[in-house]
């Protein structure tokens, strides 16, 4: 009886294999171009065909630009025939490498897959009104009321002064009295900026908040932009340059340091070492190594060349430190940083330990300086290594002090009120402060007096704002 009943079974299972193998599959699910096509476009194609530089005149930041044509003469996209559509002929690997992208591996035959479904179904668009605005140098963001500032920088020879907008970094006269130019790209937000050694290049790290981030190089005489490099899946931060010139490197929201050939944006550098986001980074003083600080509370140094991890420079003894680190600053000609974050007291440390690390030591650190109120954002040395300057702030108000270095002590605040700052740089020549935050204003202040220079509105505002800001 067991075996017939046995037989039995199979003799019912089998008819059932059978009939599952005649079944028309499942219909393949819909592609969206929005929620599917564009974040691959983004990460991998973006950085060279945009409105700030449209390699092969093909652009790719949003549906119409991609059924449209380059200087091939041949339309990018086809809606329902993959065949016939350049975009599809590009990304197609030939003997294990493809035309797009450029200079770099294939899309995985998933990308590819999804893109080629989307435009068998009929390359539909299904981009929400909110997020069909464009901007480029014709068509830069408009404001009705001032953008929440977060970085500011003065070029190398102190005659401009650039300032993070919506999708733009904006170029304005040194003392405030014009803008010199708009350099529009496609990070919604600007987190960091820095001139190079020479004021050639300005690098700038962005992004868009959950989706993707950006490191941009722009030449600063031409206003175009040199190179865009896709990075990560969120914003980047703290973009800094080596002393020669020939590296950049920034923060990520991966919690990853990364580093790049200034020159031709290949990514040298990459360390995963922190265990939070990495929101500043600074070079040593000959370009050996890099330090990152990060929400993780901790100051990591790094062997460029070989990419190791070398140390943490701040004490790893837990309760040692409170709170995130936001910003980091070179010591001028010396291997020590100035670090400032979350319990609001800028500290300055050795970068290299001198002695075996100990249980709860903190040898490398060499002074504290006078707390601050609430939260520092960014720090900054004068470049004669005499004073420091931090920005801190707390329930809405800003707060910029300037330190002796020397002797620790606090020297002077700059005149306010202040709404809270976020950025500060210090002119070239040592006489002035830069400092930007919420309220969309550039304040100019005399280092040696604390006074308040000049005041003027980072972005151009709608007539009818003006007024009123």
């Amino acid at each position: 009886m067991a075996v017939s009943r046995l037989f039995l079974a199979i003799l019912l299972v089998v008819p059932t294999f059978a009939l599952a193998e005649e079944t028309p599959s499942t219909p393949t699910k819909e592609v969206s171009y929005f929620r599917d096509v564009r974040p691959i476009v983004q990460a991998h194609c973006q950085g060279c065909h945009q409105p700030a530089k449209r390699g092969g005149d093909y652009l790719m930041t949003d549906h119409a630009s991609l059924l449209e044509s380059g200087e091939s003469g041949s339309a990018g996209v086809v809606a329902g025939k993959p065949a016939e559509s350049y975009l599809v002929e590009m990304i197609t690997p030939v003997d294990g490498k493809a035309e797009m992208p450029k200079g770099k591996a294939p899309l995985s035959e998933t990308d590819r897959q999804t893109i080629l479904r989307w435009i068998e179904q009929g390359a539909q668009d299904d981009t929400p009104e909110s997020a069909k605005t464009k901007y480029d140098a014709e068509h830069p963001p408009t404001y009705v009321r001032p953008p929440v500032l977060t970085s500011v920088a003065f070029s190398p020879d102190g005659e401009t002064l650039a300032v993070s907008g919506y999708h733009e970094v904006i170029l304005q006269k040194a003392d405030g009295s014009g803008m010199l130019g708009r350099l529009v790209g496609l990070s919604e937000r600007i987190e960091s900026i820095a001139f190079s050694p020479d004021g050639k290049l300005l690098a700038v790290a962005g992004g868009s908040p959950g989706r993707l981030g950006e490191l941009q190089m722009w030449n600063v005489a031409e206003q175009k932009l040199a190179y865009s490099i896709p990075v990560s899946y969120d914003n980047v931060y703290g973009v800094s340059w080596s002393p020669d010139g020939k590296l950049v490197a920034i923060g990520c929201g991966d919690n990853s340091v990364r580093g790049y050939d200034a020159a031709t944006g290949k990514q040298v550098f990459f360390n995963g070492a922190h265990e939070d986001w990495a929101l500043d980074t600074v070079f040593s003083k000959d370009g050996s190594h890099l330090v990152s600080v990060s929400r993780d509370m901790a100051v990591k140094l790094y062997e460029v060349k070989t990419q190791r991890f070398v140390d943490n420079v701040t004490s790893i003894t837990p309760g040692a430190l409170k709170g995130g680190i936001n910003a980091v600053a070179r010591f001028p000609g010396e291997d020590q940083v100035l670090i400032g974050g979350a319990d609001g007291t800028p500290k300055l440390y050795r970068l290299f330990r001198e002695k075996a690390r100990k249980i709860g030591d903190d040898f490398n650190k060499i002074k504290d300086f006078p707390e601050m109120p609430g939260r520092i954002y960014d720090v900054a040395f004068t470049s004669d290594a005499k004073q420091a300057v931090a920005c801190s702030s707390l329930d809405g108000q800003g707060f910029v002090h300037v330190f002796d270095v020397e002797s620790g002590k606090k020297l002077l605040e700059l005149e306010g009120p202040l709404q809270a700052i976020y950025s500060v740089s210090l002119s070239p020549d040592n006489k002035r402060i830069a400092s930007v935050g919420f309220d969309g204003q550039v304040f100019l202040h005399d280092l040696e007096t604390g006074k308040k220079l000049n005041q003027f509105a980072a972005v151009p505002l709608m007539p009818h704002t003006a007024s009123t800001n």
